[in-house]
């Protein structure tokens, strides 16, 4: 009897062990898996110029085509393309753009139509910066388009890669709290981010440092970051800057969703207000997480913003429909 109750706890520890290996392991290989984008090689020639050009753009945004850009007036404010799309557009978990060159055109909901790559850009350039589009042929779109074509070569093709995707949340089944999320920004946002949500900018007021996430120079609603579960996934993956990593968050599941929800609830924020009517022409294929209606079920446009969510994606998964978040 003894001898069995040995064996039976030395197999268990050889499991243990085992599995604790390969869990190690597998950390390991997600952590090789990552993409790493070596700038020194843009080669030095004119397609590299346009490439570099395309870099600095990312990084310093307003200060080329910011209210007061050297090269050109379009962005409605002074944010730059890394603010979210951090390390310009490398970062994992962090509205990767490494794989944007394979994957577009592309069928978006949102506009209800196939938008190409430079159609995109623009997308960008008018919500989330509030401006007007870069003309098709003008240098900057040249030197975006150059930039993303680059980067491109790094990733895997025709398959999915660490970090490509936002980092996925485990949905509570409360719904997102505005006051808690008030409470937690007090406590890790506020200090770069300013008590209003007006932003740290950088000592030559051509961009930010931290942006603003209301206001005036805030994004449009509309904008991805407008979504919930969007920035939620964002700010998991990647914030407080200075204490989260993707593999290892600083905030909780509900904490993310909770700041969320107080970062865009429009009830106490004001922010650049378009109207985008247009948006979703077809409602069966809306994000659940969008804030305007209509909706193919019968869920409130409340808890169509804030959750609860799980009873939306159970609805969806009902009728063998994926829902989109």
């Amino acid at each position: 009897m003894r001898k069995a109750i040995g064996t039976g706890l030395l197999i268990a520890l050889v499991a243990i062990t085992l599995g604790f290996f390969y869990k190690s392991g597998d950390k390991k290989q997600q952590n090789a898996d990552l993409i790493k984008v070596d700038f020194s090689q843009i080669p030095q020639n004119k397609f590299g110029d346009e490439v570099r050009y395309g870099l600095e753009l990312m990084r310093n945004t307003a200060y080329y085509i910011g209210p007061e850009g050297k090269n050109g007036k379009y962005l409605g404010n002074k944010m730059n393309c890394t603010n979210c799309h951090q390390e310009a557009g490398t970062k994992p978990f962090s509205f990767s753009l490494i794989a944007a060159h394979d994957n577009y055109p592309q069928y978006r909901a949102r506009e209800g139509k196939v938008l190409t790559l430079a159609e995109r850009v623009n997308n960008c350039i008018e919500r989330p910066h509030n401006g007007k589009p870069l003309p098709l042929d003008s240098h900057e779109m040249v030197a975006f388009l150059s930039y993303l074509k680059w980067i491109n070569q790094f990733a895997p093709k025709q398959q999915a890669f660490t970090g490509s995707k936002n980092l996925e949340i485990n949905f509570p089944p409360r719904a997102a709290s505005t006051l808690k999320g008030g409470q937690l920004f007090q406590v890790y946002c506020e200090r770069c981010h300013g008590a209003n949500g007006e932003g740290m900018l950088r000592a030559d007021h051509r961009g930010y440092n931290y942006p603003p996430l209301w206001g005036a120079n805030g994004y449009q609603p509309g904008s991805s970051m407008h979504r919930i579960i969007k920035m939620a996934q964002w700010l998991k993956a990647n914030m407080p800057y200075d204490k989260a990593r993707w593999d290892k968050p600083f905030l909780t599941d509900e904490e993310s969703l909770d700041i969320a929800a107080f970062i865009n609830d429009d009830a106490i924020h004001q922010r650049p207000h378009t109207q985008n009517t247009s948006d979703y022409p077809f409602p069966e294929e809306k994000a659940i997480d969008y804030g305007t209606g209509p909706y193919k079920d019968s869920f409130s446009v409340v808890q169509h913003k804030l959750g609860p969510f799980i009873p939306i994606i159970s609805y969806w998964k009902q009728k063998n429909m994926k829902p989109v978040y």
